[in-house]
């Protein structure tokens, strides 16, 4: 899609309901010419909104109206370009592990997980964190600091009564963040949408956790990377291949090299990917319960089992 139809559609289907600023920042590069050619002097690759918006952020524009947003964006523009030039989108949602942790839970015990597009590795450590599943309904918890991830369910989801036993974790990434490393810190930090206050701290406190023992993040192609380094996790464990809003970044036949290469591995491989990304072959998705709200949709070794919200607040089972 054009750049003017990109920013529309994160304006109404992803912005939209999650955060007032962007759908207005957004809805306003839309039908703003000027801007959007400044966008378009980026490689395509960098003028994804979440980028583009964050750049702006570090670059020292705070949440505002988009007049004010407008000129502060023309005049900080060489920064804005700068910054969307050397960093990545690298959301490294916690909250996506609320619509993991039921799969994960369902799997053999113990389990070695591999995260492909890992960012700082947060998403490595659904053990760690504290979850509940619907309103009223009791906290799953094991770690005290950890985030409380929330999450509203329907269908017949199977709700875990424990967490995971997991004895080895690696990730894959292009450009992996360091925990310990503050520039890395505050640029997740800038990721996180300006009024969603409580993504914000609940990063801080996975932050927290995970610096307390970092994982082990392999540089490089998820492509190039992935055999070698799933041949490195233990025996006696059940290996987890996993992602979550990575594979929208990759071509078309990068993605269909990719379920050709996790297909042939000695492991299960759980995909967390918005609507379209992934046709699954000889199987029909369900429409989802509400069109108008972006989804993932859930899938188990190429089978999908539910939605998901983007954030991981909700999980809708099929």
């Amino acid at each position: 899609m054009d750049t003017a139809t990109r920013y529309e559609y994160f304006s109404t289907r992803e912005a939209r309901g999650h955060s007032n600023c962007y759908e207005d920042w957004t809805a306003g590069i839309a039908s703003d010419n000027e801007l959007l050619a400044m966008i378009r002097t980026l490689p395509e690759e960098r003028q994804q909104p979440n980028l583009i918006l964050a750049s702006a952020r570090a670059a020292g524009i705070g949440p505002e109206s988009y007049d004010k947003f407008r000129r502060e964006f023309v005049s900080r523009w060489d920064e804005i370009r700068a910054i969307a030039m050397v960093r990545r989108t690298q959301t490294n949602e916690v909250g996506r592990c609320a619509a993991l942790l039921p799969i994960f839970c369902e799997l053999q015990q113990p389990l070695a997980l591999l995260e492909v597009g890992a960012s700082a590795g947060l998403c490595l450590y659904p053990d760690q964190y504290n979850y509940q599943y619907n309103e009223d309904a009791p906290i799953l918890s094991e770690t005290t600091g950890g985030p409380l991830l929330r999450c509203t369910t329907t269908g017949n989801v199977p709700l875990p009564g424990k967490v995971p036993e997991i004895v080895w974790r690696a990730g894959i990434d292009l450009n992996p963040l360091d925990v310990t490393n503050p520039e890395d810190t505050d640029w997740l930090e800038m990721l996180v949408w300006p009024d969603q206050h409580h993504r914000l701290e609940r990063l801080q406190a996975a932050v927290n956790v995970v610096r307390a023992n970092p994982p082990h993040l392999v540089r490089g192609d998820l492509l190039e990377q992935l055999e070698a380094t799933a041949a490195t996790s233990p025996s006696g464990a059940n290996l987890v291949i996993f992602h979550s809003a990575v594979l929208n970044y990759l071509p078309v036949n990068a993605r269909t090299e990719f379920r050709e290469l996790v297909s042939r591995l000695p492991a299960h491989w759980i995909s967390n990917e918005g609507e379209g990304v992934f046709v699954f072959p000889g199987q029909k998705v369900p429409p989802p319960r509400d069109p108008t709200t972006g989804s993932f949709v859930v899938a188990l070794d190429d089978r999908p089992l539910a939605y998901s919200g983007p954030h991981g607040d909700r999980l809708d089972w099929f």
